[in-house]
């Protein structure tokens, strides 16, 4: 006798409901595994960095990892978060540690990281520890007008003004990509 193949289950009625997922929904298992590899028991530690922090200090360090150890006499359990720093900020951040604790602790709900430890490498080497934490903003050049005017015209038959806008700059984007 041949046992009949076992079908997936099918998806809930909620389930197809729902329509599109967001991506990080999709990826979150795997971004906690990364994370808890790394000891941030919290992956809101990381990708959420700059609300964390506060947008001054974000662009100023990066977490690198957080390592439990022994308690120490400062409270806590113990754990010592580690932050990337550049080496001309590190003054300024030194002092602005007691500060950033009390966020990171906000985080966790509870007085999980009792010290801070700023390095000025990275973790894996050298080389990261050298580049910049915030990529320069890319110069915008203007616009070609002829190629404005060739957007407008191939979009001027639309009425919805907001569809027209969002048209006229994929047609300027296909129409300069064409171009060297």
């Amino acid at each position: 006798m041949s046992r009949k193949p076992t079908l997936p289950p099918s998806p809930s009625a909620g389930h197809r409901m729902r329509g599109f997922e967001p991506v990080f929904g999709l990826m979150k298992q795997s971004v906690r595994a990364a994370g808890e590899a790394r000891g941030f028991a919290v992956a809101r530690l990381l990708t959420h960095w700059a609300e964390v922090a506060g947008e001054d200090m974000a662009h100023k360090t990066r977490p690198v990892k957080i390592g439990y150890g022994r308690a120490s006499p400062g409270g806590g359990i113990g754990a010592t978060l580690t932050l990337l720093v550049k080496a001309s900020e590190a003054p300024m951040v030194q002092m602005a540690l007691p500060v950033l604790k009390e966020r990171v602790n906000a985080v966790y709900g509870y007085n999980a990281i009792s010290h801070i430890h700023l390095t000025q490498t990275a973790a894996t080497g050298f080389a990261e520890g050298q580049a910049e934490f915030i990529p320069a903003a890319k110069a915008v050049k203007a616009p070609d007008p002829a190629t404005r005017a060739e957007a407008q015209a191939a979009t001027g038959k639309v009425s919805d003004p907001g569809l027209r806008a969002a048209l006229e700059q994929l047609a300027e984007n296909i129409l300069n990509r064409r171009r060297p």
